[in-house]
């Protein structure tokens, strides 16, 4: 017998806890007894029975009362009581069911009847704790094998952009610095923006360099043409945002979805004159906005096959004059609140 039960008797009457302390101590139970339904409330909130044998008639609160009022604390739900009273009628037995006790005992009872019923109810308590304390571990370590497996997965979708990101720095005359850049720049204006969490400023951090993955695709004379396209030339290299999205959009992943977006809506603009879809304002997504403004502001802060690098200055009234029509205003806004941030990343 396990030697640390504690076990709570609940009677106004001393005879009775006396008779029942008695039947029980051969147990080597814990026993404490109270003298009124207050006396045992105040008793439970201090200590941690295992099992209270509660009398039903005692002056000012009677053992319904107290049992309804223990089983709302959440520490006694799984806790059994049983109701130890000369009260034998079957409204008081169904009355002792409804309000959560386990078992009902009529006085008198003989010292097998008690000593049987309180062993029974202790062993199937110690017993539900059990399970209920090993599905609470099997529930945690489900929880923390999800999470790795979801850590795996993610570093799995990092190492692919990484190599992903590879192949368009040697398609394309874009250095990895831009890439890199970009990033750095569309991470900044997702932790300023009010309406993203820290986990959507994590997937554009990592998402962002796929945004011009459809350049693979673009022939190489038209990317590292030294001057401006011609009007077919354009419409080739316009493709490459619908390119992206063939390549990107059949996966299920948290990063490569974003990075799909990313890719096909990255030249869109606010003002719906952009490409492949022809979006308007909040059509284009929260991503392809933000990674729009970061790869346009670097691209005009550094050198290209087709044009020199514009000084910060230049390239900030650039922003601010397309606010509202090429970009999102709000974010527009966010850039000239940190501008001293964003000139660092152009500069690196």
């Amino acid at each position: 017998m396990d030697f640390n039960y504690n076990v709570l008797i609940v009677d106004d009457i001393v005879d009775n806890i006396q008779i029942a302390m008695n039947m029980l101590k051969e147990e080597n139970y814990n026993l404490t007894f109270a003298l009124s339904g207050e006396e045992a409330l105040s008793l439970i909130e201090l200590n941690n029975y295992d099992i209270i044998l509660l009398d039903i008639m005692m002056p000012e609160i009677d053992g319904f009362t107290v049992c309804e009022r223990i089983k709302n604390l959440p520490n006694y739900v799984d806790v059994p009581i049983i109701f130890l009273t000369a009260k034998n009628d079957i409204d008081s037995i169904s009355k002792a069911f409804s309000v959560g006790a386990v078992d009902y005992v009529s006085k008198p009872f003989h010292a097998e009847e008690l000593l049987s019923r309180v062993r029974s109810h202790l062993e199937l308590y110690r017993s539900r704790m059990i399970l209920k304390n090993n599905h609470l571990t099997l529930q945690v370590k489900a929880k923390e094998e999800k999470e790795r497996l979801l850590t795996e997965l993610e570093e799995g979708q990092k190492e692919i952009i990484y190599i992903l990101t590879e192949l368009i720095e040697s398609a394309s005359p874009e250095t990895g610095h831009h890439i890199k850049r970009v990033s750095q720049i569309a991470n900044l204006l997702a932790e300023y923006h009010p309406s993203i969490n820290e986990e959507d400023q994590n997937t554009i951090f990592h998402a962002s360099p796929m945004h011009d993955i459809g350049k693979v695709t673009i022939p190489k004379f038209i990317l590292a043409k030294p001057g401006a396209l011609t009007d077919d030339e354009f419409k080739i290299m316009k493709t490459h945002a619908s390119a992206g999205h063939k390549f990107l959009k059949n996966s299920k992943r948290k990063i490569l979805k974003a990075a799909d977006v990313i890719a096909s809506q990255h030249h869109e603009k606010w003002d719906g004159t952009g490409y492949p879809h022809g979006y308007k304002g909040e059509e284009i997504h929260i991503f392809g906005r933000i990674v729009a403004m970061a790869d346009v502001f670097d691209a005009l802060t550094h050198k290209r096959c087709y044009k020199e690098a514009w000084s910060i200055e230049e390239s900030v009234a650039y922003i601010k004059k397309q606010k509202g029509t090429h970009f999102d205003p709000q974010l527009v806004d966010i850039f000239m609140e940190h501008l001293d941030e964003f000139s660092a990343i152009a500069k690196t």
